[in-house]
């Protein structure tokens, strides 16, 4: 009966996941109500409640939900015993825009984020979160980058930190490219490629090297 009672309420949290997802899609986050997502998802608002104390925590665990791959894939490219650090961290970046091009909840999910959701007061927890991620996206795109630097990979002398955020700003920057051009690039076929002319530059333009002194 206990195990059945967590089934039911682990159940219970993902319908009201789903049911925040399309809503936040459809009306934007700041003009949806927990009522609207409690309609939505045919619970009490008590129910939702019981599961999340704010709107911007049901926001975040929706958000985390289509992060957690990426997460997972992630953990590779920081492994110092990984043979192709530099590899796990290009799959990372193409399964990123291939998978948001071909996958349309995930395409959902940043939508939300990049244009329907108004980072207000109510919502300032999301955007310290949003923050925090950013941070810590670019401490192990770094981080990558010296492993594979290690494994000779990359440049001795590449410029980690510039390197870094000029990777996060390429996947950052597609991913709302994809939103609102969607017909401009191919991402779900040609990400490889892309992804593939960007560490290119990062081996081979000398903008990217170390001041030397």
């Amino acid at each position: 009966m206990v195990r059945r009672t967590k089934e039911e309420a682990k159940e219970t949290r993902n319908s009201i996941l789903d049911a925040a997802e399309q809503v936040f899609f459809e009306k934007g986050v700041s003009r949806t109500s927990l009522a609207d997502i409690a309609q939505a998802a045919g619970v009490t608002r008590g129910a939702i409640y019981w599961h999340f104390a704010h709107k911007s925590d049901l926001f975040t665990e929706m958000f985390d939900r289509v992060l957690l791959p990426l997460d997972e894939l992630k953990a590779a490219s920081l492994d110092p015993n990984e043979p192709d650090p530099l590899g796990r961290l290009m799959h990372v970046c193409i399964v990123c825009l291939r998978d948001t091009a071909n996958d349309p909840r995930r395409r959902r999910v940043f939508d939300i984020l990049f244009l329907k959701c108004e980072l207000v007061e109510e919502m300032g927890p999301v955007m310290v979160r949003y923050q925090t991620n950013m941070r810590e996206a670019l401490g192990k795109i770094e981080l990558g980058m010296r492993n594979a630097i290690a494994r000779g990979q990359l440049p001795a002398d590449l410029n980690t930190q510039m390197a870094a955020s000029m990777v996060h700003a390429f996947v950052g920057g597609s991913l709302r490219d994809m939103l609102f051009l969607p017909d401009a690039t191919d991402f779900g076929t040609q990400a490889e490629q892309m992804v593939e002319g960007i560490f290119d530059a990062l081996r081979m333009s000398p903008a990217l090297r170390l001041t030397q002194n």
